[in-house]
C-alpha cells in the first residue's frame, strides 16, 4: 500500500501534460488522493515493524533495521517537501507545466528508489557491520 500508488501516477502525469484545466484539477486531485493513501500505509507499516522488532529476537543496533530507519527518516523528509509543494505550484499563473510534471515524475522515481531500498533491507537483511 506505500508503494503500489505510486506506479499509478506515471499514466496520470503523462495525461497531465497534455489535458486542459479541468482535467489537470481531477488528475492533481487523484495525485494528492495517491500520495495520501501511500502516506497512511507508511504509518502503518512503521507501526508493524516496531511492534515486530520489539517482539522479535533482533536488537535495534542490527545494521539492516538502523539502516532502514536511516532511510525511513530520509523518506519522511522527501515526502513532506517532494509533492505538495510542486503540486500547489501547478495553479499559479506563469508557471511552467511541463517542467513541474518533469520534477514530479522525477520525484516519484526517487521516492519508489527510497522505498525498495527499504524492502530490500527488510527482505533481504544483509549485514553491513
Amino acid at each position: 500500500m506505500s508503494i503500489g500508488p505510486f506506479f499509478v501516477l506515471f499514466p496520470i502525469l503523462r495525461k497531465l501534460r497534455g489535458a486542459e484545466a479541468s482535467e489537470q484539477n481531477a488528475y492533481l486531485a487523484v495525485f494528492r488522493s495517491a500520495i495520501r493513501l501511500a502516506k497512511h500505509a507508511g504509518h502503518v507499516l512503521v507501526g508493524s515493524g516496531v511492534l515486530l522488532v520489539l517482539v522479535g529476537s533482533w536488537p535495534w543496533t542490527t545494521s539492516w533495521i538502523a539502516m532502514t530507519i536511516v532511510l525511513l527518516v530520509g523518506s519522511l523528509f522527501f515526502l513532506a517537501r517532494a509533492f505538495s509543494p510542486k503540486i500547489r505550484k501547478f495553479n499559479d499563473p506563469g508557471q511552467e507545466k511541463t517542467a513541474i510534471i518533469r520534477l514530479l515524475y522525477r520525484s516519484v522515481w526517487i521516492y519508489l528508489g527510497l522505498l525498495l531500498c527499504m524492502l530490500a533491507f527488510m527482505v533481504v537483511k544483509p549485514v553491513l557491520w
